[in-house]
């Protein structure tokens, strides 16, 4: 009996990883912080840009071509030395994050969104810091997992077609007739990555080229079989692996946020400014950390506070990832997480670190919290933009069954 009720348990395990892809609001939120981090990143260093990643930048050209040639790292940056093509890369970047953010064919955009973030980051690799660290790898996670069920053009497009389906029972066929920007994508990424695989221009890994081949006919497929045979086991095999790959994902996700706060956590506890309760002192009495020196003043002039701050910030990082099973605890270390960073961000000038360490921490929030504001974003939309006279409260409902039908039993799980 004890093993015919593991074996249902397993069945129904494996069962619930491969039928759907989990944490549909954890990604989105994934998607719509990192995204709109590393876009606002690139507006403020518009005007720095030629200083920074281009041909003004003190890593010279040449210098980075040497170092690259070496560690094999991948930039598009490298494929010439005009500032024509540094333009067109730098634009490009900034269009995959904001489309990646507003989720318009979310698939395409992740993987020229990780182009781009691995290209200006790799062209100039001193120039980052922990949190571009963050950005850096969680571009690439983000192509892997299917972060636009919700929120994004692609799931409000998805949802039309549905609509339409219903009515004229040609769903699948008319969802691949009506959108053309799809196929032109896939065609135009493919002729790029001819050429650059031709020229061996991806870099000297053998991996990143697999990656962008798999990634580019796993597309293609997806898209033929949607067309021709939407029914079939081919496109239920194609979901299963789709699921596989985004719950891997979202769990890779998951432990890298918790190395980085453990590996944090016990680094601090080795400094003896940490062991003594000052280490918050030095950094608000240091002028490039000091964005507003009269509120760092006023802090780092208070000791009981800057001892509980610092004790308080190793007990957090230390203590969060033992927390996971237990979601009161770990929903209350997660806002504290939250508000420091949200601290470093206004006291020590940090802004786009402190968004990408909130955005990865976002992974941990709770499903119902994440439905609640998603509902309250979509009812002052409503407010504010309504044209037609919709009643807010029939919208809430849509939202609150559409939350139900992606958190499946609407249970605590890791992700929520």
């Amino acid at each position: 009996m004890s093993t015919f009720t593991f074996d249902r348990k397993l069945a129904r395990a494996i069962q619930r990883i491969t039928s759907s892809a989990m944490g549909p609001y954890q990604s989105a939120v994934i998607r719509i912080g990192f995204s709109a981090t590393y876009l606002l990143f690139l507006l403020r260093e518009l005007p720095h840009r030629h200083e920074m990643y281009g041909p003004d930048a003190p890593w010279r050209w040449d210098m980075a071509q040497q170092l690259i040639s070496g560690n094999r790292s991948f930039t598009v940056l490298m494929w010439s030395d005009s500032t024509v093509w540094f333009e067109i890369v730098y634009a490009v970047a900034l269009l995959s994050a904001a489309l990646l953010m507003v989720g318009w064919h979310t698939r395409a955009m992740s993987v020229l969104f990780m182009a781009g973030v691995l290209s200006l980051q790799n062209r100039s690799i001193f120039m980052g810091d922990g949190g571009d660290n963050v950005i850096h790898l969680m571009a690439i996670y983000l192509v892997l997992t299917r972060c636009g069920q919700v929120w994004s053009l692609d799931a409000r497009r998805a949802a039309r077609v549905g609509r339409v389906a219903d009515a004229e029972d040609d769903g699948p066929r008319r969802s691949v007739r009506g959108d053309a920007a799809g196929p032109v994508l896939w065609v135009v990424l493919g002729l790029v990555l001819t050429v650059a695989t031709v020229t061996d221009g991806l870099g000297g890994t053998w991996w990143l080229p697999v990656l962008f081949w798999v990634l580019w006919a796993g597309q293609g497929a997806w898209w033929a079989v949607n067309r021709y045979a939407p029914h079939s086991e081919a496109r239920t095999l194609l979901d299963v692996v789709a699921n596989l790959a985004h719950n891997a994902t979202l769990v890779v996700i998951m432990a890298e946020v918790c190395l980085i706060y453990a590996t944090a956590g016990w680094y601090k506890i080795q400094g003896s400014r940490w062991q003594d309760g000052t280490a918050l002192y030095y950094p608000l009495k240091l002028d490039y950390f000091t964005p507003w020196p009269g509120l760092s003043d006023i802090l780092a002039s208070n000791g009981v506070m800057v001892m509980l701050l610092t004790y308080g910030t190793v007990i957090v990082q230390v203590a969060f990832p033992f927390t996971l099973f237990n979601r009161r605890v770990k929903n209350v270390l997660l806002v504290a997480m939250m508000c420091e960073h949200a601290g470093i961000a206004l006291l020590l000038g940090l802004p786009f670190f402190s968004m990408a360490m909130i955005a990865a921490d976002s992974v941990f929030l709770p499903t119902v919290f994440l439905v609640w504001l998603g509902g309250r974003v979509t009812l002052g939309r409503e407010l504010l933009f309504s044209r037609r006279g919709k009643v807010p409260g029939q919208r809430r409902a849509v939202d609150d069954e559409e939350a139900l039908q992606h958190s499946g039993d609407g249970g605590h799980t890791l992700v929520g």
